[in-house]
């Protein structure tokens, strides 16, 4: 079997699997959280746009973009390789005509599309309900792709890196929380190029600097609080090598490492 037939037949496993896991129903549910805030917003806004709309939008990006997608992508990649060691099932792995890095490729790429799907429903529709009197204008849907797509980078950046710490560490999810939730908190108000080492950075540098522009107004810009960016496609640039090399590094771990099985 070829190693592209054994990452996509990893993946369609794995797709189907992970999206029936009580983890998974957990996080939805978690999703719906911004969808009631966007509702509640709605009815107080009372049919206003402009400021008030963008201000709102905003807050929930911060919810996204430093909270859910955090959370999703630490569960789901430090999972990657970290449940066979757990769950005893490497050693089946091992005896199949599977590669060890078409295994995490694969795994990694299903549970990347599960958490991105999750997070494209959740901000679709809190996004259009807390921008419901704009529908007809073609910015909004423009703005609405670029907030996507920068999840999507993120996404793709905190699995890597998840992933990598679930193939070298035992405890790898309370190292991700300190990472996720404490570094990359902080280092993002840090001055100069010390921001540069936070993945939170090169994703604020990928949104748009007026999140009000689709109204007219020049927005609040509630995440590029402090914000020094970096040029949009050497930020684009910085999260795919951040992704590709973290990726890399945990298929040479996870195809070299000898797991001990704890009693």
């Amino acid at each position: 079997m070829t190693a592209s037939k054994s990452v996509g037949r990893t993946f369609k496993f794995f797709v189907f699997l992970g999206r029936r896991t009580g983890k998974t129903r957990v996080f939805a549910v978690l999703g719906l959280i911004p969808v009631a805030l966007a509702v509640v917003v709605r009815v107080f806004l009372r049919g206003r746009t402009g400021l008030m709309a963008d201000v709102s939008t905003e807050i929930l990006m911060v919810f996204f973009l430093q909270f859910y997608i955090v959370l999703l992508a630490l569960f789901y990649g430090t999972s990657v390789t970290a449940e066979e060691v757990e769950n005893r099932t490497l050693s089946y792995l091992i005896t199949r005509p599977l590669p060890k890095p078409a295994f995490v490729l694969g795994k990694f790429a299903a549970y990347a599309f599960v958490v991105f799907m999750m997070v494209a429903v959740s901000l679709a529709l809190s996004y259009f309900v807390l921008n419901a009197a704009r529908l007809g204008e073609p910015g909004l849907y423009a703005t609405f792709l670029r907030y996507l797509g920068v999840l999507g980078l993120g996404i793709l950046a905190y699995m890597a890196f998840f992933t990598f710490l679930g193939t070298v560490l035992k405890r790898a999810i309370i190292v991700g929380l300190m990472f996720g939730f404490g570094w990359e908190n902080v280092i993002q108000y840090f001055p100069g190029s010390t921001q540069r080492f936070s993945i939170v950075h090169y994703l604020k540098s990928l949104l748009p600097y007026h999140a009000g522009s689709v109204s007219g107004g020049k927005g609040v810009a509630l995440l590029l609080f402090r914000l020094e960016p970096t040029d949009p496609f050497l930020a684009a640039l910085a999260l795919a090598a951040i992704t590709a090399v973290l990726l890399a590094l945990a298929c040479v771990v996870f195809r070299t490492k000898e797991y001990l099985f704890e009693d």
